[in-house]
C-alpha cells in the first residue's frame, strides 16, 4: 500500500448567493448580533480516507434562515481549516454564528457573535444526514471508502457544487 499524498484543502464559496447581496452588505459593518439577515450555522462533519486513522473533515456554513450552503472547506480537524472557512464567509457580512461549541469556534468567534446549542444547528445537522445518505463514503459504518484524499474531496465537492450551489457538473 502506498502512503497517501497530502493534497491542498478544497474550498468553495456559494457565488450565486454572494451575487444577490447588496454591496453595502458585503463590507464589514457594525450591527447588533440579533440582525436576522446575517446569521449562519457552522459545523464540521467527519469522514476518512482508506482507514479511520486518516481523517478528513467537511467544514461548512449554511444560512440560518434559508438553509443554503454558503461555503465549505475539506481539510483536517484543525483550527486552520475553520479559519479558512471563516475567511470565505467574510464577504457575506455574517454577524451571528450558531455552532455545537467545538473549540475552534470558541477560540475564533467572539462570544457576543457566537451562540452554542443544538436548537440553533438543526438545519446543518439535517444536511449532514442528507450527505451521509446520498454519498456512501460518508456513512459511518460502510464498506465504501475513498482511497485518495483527492478523489474523496472531488466527490464531495462535486456533490455540494451540484446540489447545493446549483452548478452544473
Amino acid at each position: 500500500m502506498q502512503p497517501l499524498k497530502k493534497s491542498p484543502e478544497l474550498k468553495a464559496v456559494n457565488e450565486a448567493v454572494l451575487a444577490t447581496l447588496e454591496p453595502t452588505q458585503t463590507i464589514v459593518r457594525l450591527c447588533l448580533a440579533q440582525d436576522e439577515d446575517l446569521e449562519a450555522e457552522v459545523d464540521e462533519m467527519w469522514s476518512f480516507v482508506q482507514s479511520k486513522q486518516q481523517q478528513r473533515w467537511l467544514w461548512w456554513a449554511i444560512d440560518h434562515a434559508t438553509g443554503q450552503v454558503l461555503a465549505y472547506v475539506l481539510a483536517t480537524h484543525e483550527d486552520e481549516a475553520f479559519l479558512q472557512l471563516k475567511a470565505l464567509l467574510e464577504p457575506f457580512g455574517l454577524m451571528q454564528f450558531y455552532s455545537d461549541g467545538w473549540g475552534a469556534y470558541e477560540r475564533h468567534i467572539e462570544p457576543v457573535f457566537h451562540t452554542v446549542g443544538k436548537l440553533y444547528t438543526q438545519k446543518i445537522e439535517r444536511k449532514h444526514l442528507t450527505l451521509r445518505t446520498r454519498i456512501k463514503r460518508l456513512a459511518r459504518k460502510t464498506i465504501c471508502f475513498s482511497k485518495s484524499i483527492l478523489m474523496h474531496d472531488v466527490v464531495i465537492g462535486l456533490f455540494i457544487n451540484r446540489f447545493e450551489f446549483g452548478l452544473p457538473i
